[in-house]
């Protein structure tokens, strides 16, 4: 009987993984680490045959090395700026990652706090909540209407787009900035698309960040670039969080 291969989970344990074992059955050993630290996989992942990894760990060169005879790393998400992929190459290991994963999850959550920013849902129910005062919409103005508005898109993959259809069914004027999407992209949804990041910026009441985080997008909204954001405008970062400068947020505010 041949031996069974080794599958490594790192991190970001919620539950008894029954769909990866039941999956793998047969096939490869489910062991689960729990890691919170790349320090804490030395000693653990040098014989596996695959790695799985979330979010709360970077694996870096110094344990791709050490990987005898590892044939995958698959990163349980979109993003994959938590491994070296890189150097994974060099060593002829693929980095796989789940392109749909929270596609629809991420794109609701910029939603709601777009609503909750713009109509003051958030700042009224923590109003109520530590009762200060009778209920009154004075307490969040100004609130905004929605439809007309600007809803501006940075990123238009999966998560970008679900993002602005949603806004477009809020019957928002949703604007997006992507220089990788093709000519024609923009007329298939019923949207527009910015030239340059600045006249996204400079048009939009509400900037959804969807970028991956790149050397291109590291920091891509400092406070230069929030200078040009309108008065009243609000930023939602759904995204990760390097493709916004937040040292100069409080500055830039």
């Amino acid at each position: 009987m041949s031996e069974q291969s080794r599958v490594v989970i790192t991190d970001f344990l919620q539950d008894d993984l029954e769909p990866e074992r039941r999956i793998l059955d047969g096939t490869a050993e489910v062991v689960a680490l729990d890691a919170n630290s790349e320090d804490e996989l030395v000693g653990r992942v040098e014989q596996c045959d695959a790695i799985i990894l979330y979010h709360m760990l970077t694996i870096t060169r110094r344990t791709i090395e050490r990987l005898q005879r590892c044939k995958v790393i698959v990163r349980a998400g979109v993003g994959f700026d938590n491994v070296d992929h890189a150097f994974a190459r060099e060593r002829d290991i693929p980095v796989a990652t789940v392109p749909d994963y929270g596609s629809e999850e991420v794109a609701d959550t910029a939603i709601g706090m777009a609503l909750a920013l713009t109509r003051g849902i958030h700042l009224m129910n923590s109003r109520l909540r530590s009762a200060e005062g009778p209920w009154s919409y004075a307490q969040a103005v100004p609130l905004v209407r929605l439809r007309g508005r600007t809803f501006g898109v940075v990123g238009l993959g999966r998560i970008g787009t679900a993002a602005a259809l949603r806004a477009k069914a809020l019957g928002m004027d949703v604007l997006f900035y992507d220089p990788y999407k093709p000519d024609g992209y923009d007329r298939t949804l019923g949207i527009r698309r910015a030239e340059t990041l600045r006249e996204l910026l400079a048009e939009s009441l509400v900037v959804s960040m969807h970028c991956p985080r790149t050397d291109e997008t590291h920091h891509m909204v400092d406070a230069a670039a929030i200078a040009q954001m309108p008065r009243g405008s609000y930023l939602v970062n759904t995204a990760r969080g390097a493709v916004v400068d937040t040292d100069a947020l409080p500055d830039a505010l």
